[in-house]
């Protein structure tokens, strides 16, 4: 179903940098001239509720909190609220959506004011969304997997843009990969470095599996530093797996035996096949299957949180 269609009673907002409010959904407007809108100053987070066992609860929404005021910090915005109230707020919101398991956007931007690079004289604004939504690339990806293609488009070079923030700007970017793939007929693309080394996909993370080993690029590969990518990797190291974080060329993700993709929207989906090649038997391998197996018993409330990775929403 599209989010327009699907849309929820409210969102909180704040306007003109003054304090913030939940409006109903068709009030969250902004200016045409809004800076964000001309110049990506933006920064946000993509965060999921679930509908566990124990009620509804938020997957380490501390933080991903936290990198939203990493991310504007490095953008030199000055938010005007401290990460335990965005998370009482969003806490609230969800609440006054009546989701019992959502997707939560929270964003923080330069409003209207002036236009010009320079954005200092714009306020910064904070607004927070949910809404529901399914899988990110489908469905039947959690099982069969995608179809990838190496895309065309490389990822920004260290210094030019700010990979660690999780920037509107940087996005920008991954649009290109991703409706590069999809006109191409794959499900998604991956991109690489200026110096030919595997970054991630167009929003997602990315894992390579040899030999029984485990390899992930890292963070200096221009890579968004993933808390999904984070837990899967404690998850893996805990069931006993190596895990090496270690640049990875490209012909490294033709001859693995397993590929997959991690991220908030994402899940953990594993990747079928890059460039029409087939990876491992052309389907999900056992180690990817292990590892979703763990998350998904995380997320659904099925064995203990024993990282106190979950904040409930409805008090007991």
């Amino acid at each position: 179903m599209a989010l327009r269609d699907n849309l929820p009673r409210y969102v909180w907002m704040t306007r003109d940098g003054k304090d913030g409010r939940f409006v109903p959904t068709e009030e969250a407007t902004v200016h045409i001239m809004t800076h964000a809108m001309h110049y990506a100053s933006s920064v946000f987070e993509g965060i999921r509720a679930y509908k566990t066992r124990r009620g509804t609860e938020v997957f380490r929404l501390r933080e991903h909190m936290r990198r939203l005021l990493d991310s504007a910090k490095i953008y030199r915005m000055e938010v005007q609220y401290t990460l335990d109230e965005l998370v009482d707020i969003t806490l609230e919101l969800i609440r006054k959506n009546e989701h019992e398991a959502c997707y939560i956007r929270p964003l923080v931007y330069r409003g209207f004011y002036e236009l010009g690079v320079s954005p200092f004289n714009c306020p910064v604004e904070v607004a927070i969304m949910t809404w529901e939504w399914g899988k990110y690339l489908g469905e039947e990806a959690i099982e069969q997997g995608v179809d990838v293609m190496v895309s065309s488009w490389q990822r920004m070079r260290p210094n030019t843009l700010p990979a660690m923030a999780k920037a509107t700007a940087n996005y920008a970017n991954g649009q290109l990969v991703k409706m590069e793939a999809q006109l191409y007929g794959f499900t998604e693309g991956i991109v690489v470095t200026a110096e030919g080394y595997i970054a991630e996909g167009s929003g997602e993370n990315l894992f390579v599996v040899r030999d029984g080993v485990i390899y992930t690029p890292p963070v200096s590969q221009s890579i968004l530093p993933g808390i999904t990518r984070d837990s899967v990797i404690t998850l893996a190291r805990d069931l006993g797996y190596e895990v090496r974080e270690m640049p990875i060329p490209r012909e490294m993700l033709y001859i693995a035996d397993e590929l997959f993709f991690t991220g908030t929207a994402a899940e953990v989906t594993p990747i079928r096949s890059v460039d029409r090649i087939p990876i491992g038997n052309g389907g999900r391998g056992p180690i990817t299957k292990h590892l979703q197996e763990a998350f998904f018993k995380i997320v659904n409330g099925e064995v203990e949180d024993r990282w106190g990775w979950f904040t409930p929403v409805y008090p007991k």
